[in-house]
């Protein structure tokens, strides 16, 4: 058992040779920078939200994981540090492609829209408005940068990266697996505007759905109840936090603590999400 990777957020662990244990850790980060001050119970929100998402999910796409419960977990890994926050999941080789779709136009492709009419070269239809719902979902691929940020590329980009049959069966299952998770979001009152999935293959060369999914650190969710055209939106994910830094001038560099209240704000938007996803009290 090793640690094999440590990211913003999770911990990866090398179980044996076709198993992982993901851990999701209360770190955030924002403006590529993890932040100093930890969202209490994020992991496990996140971690429960993803779980959700994958049983709900499995008659669209396979998935990775294998257990959720830490008495399937190895030995070590059997206690309360790691109880709600982890999945033991299937090794996969991974895509190396950020899935990204989007349902409605808002953030740097309402940005993009506004100076040539196009998200990632996708010619979209004259006089949309801000966070409008696109006609169709619109898959936008990006490179998966070890550092700083994801570039975007194009979809005939992803083609000659892993060929075009692989391709097309990405781009396809992402929109088909967003589609189907934003349609029930919707019923309990989520727009689910955009989202990032991650898929890799498995030792038969089939797809599958792994790392998080539809949660709010990959996912801007808006309440639709306060849905209105025309303007940016509330939103339940981190885009709290994000906006508290640009209108505080706050700077994520220099390691000050957060303010308790802000902090415990976000761990409640986390939380809220969930309970209006899932229709269960967070434990």
């Amino acid at each position: 058992m090793k640690k094999i990777s440590s990211g913003k957020v999770r911990e990866i662990y090398e179980v044996d040779n076709d198993k992982l244990l993901l851990v999701v850790s209360d770190r955030v980060s924002a403006f590529d920078y993890i932040l100093p001050s930890p969202i209490p119970n994020k992991g496990k929100v996140l971690n429960q939200i993803s779980k959700f998402w994958f049983d709900s999910l499995k008659d669209v796409v396979t998935n990775h994981v294998i257990s959720t419960d830490i008495k399937d977990f190895p030995e070590e890994f059997q206690t309360e540090e790691f109880e709600g926050r982890s999945m033991l999941v299937k090794k996969l080789k991974m895509i190396p492609v950020e899935c990204i779709v989007r349902g409605y136009i808002t953030g740097s492709g309402w940005k993009s829209y506004q100076n040539n009419g196009t998200i990632c070269g996708i010619t979209l239809p004259q006089g949309l408005q801000e966070s409008q719902k696109l006609p169709e979902p619109i898959f936008t691929p990006t490179t998966k940068a070890q550092e700083g940020h994801d570039e975007n590329i194009s979809f005939e980009e992803v083609c000659n990266l892993i060929g075009k049959d692989l391709a097309e069966n990405l781009r396809k299952t992402a929109i088909e697996v967003y589609k189907k998770g934003a349609e029930y979001a919707l019923t309990k009152g989520i727009i689910v505007a955009d989202t990032k999935f991650e898929f890799g293959v498995d030792e038969n060369g089939n797809l599958v759905l792994g790392d998080e999914v539809l949660t709010p650190d990959s996912s801007r969710f808006w309440p639709a109840n306060d849905y209105q055209v025309g303007k940016g939106q509330k939103s339940f994910d981190k885009q709290y936090l994000r906006d508290w830094i640009k209108s505080t001038g706050y700077d994520p560099e220099a390691g000050t603590p957060i303010p308790e209240d802000v902090i415990t704000t976000t761990s409640n938007k986390y939380k809220e999400a969930y309970e209006m996803l899932t229709g269960k009290k967070f434990e």
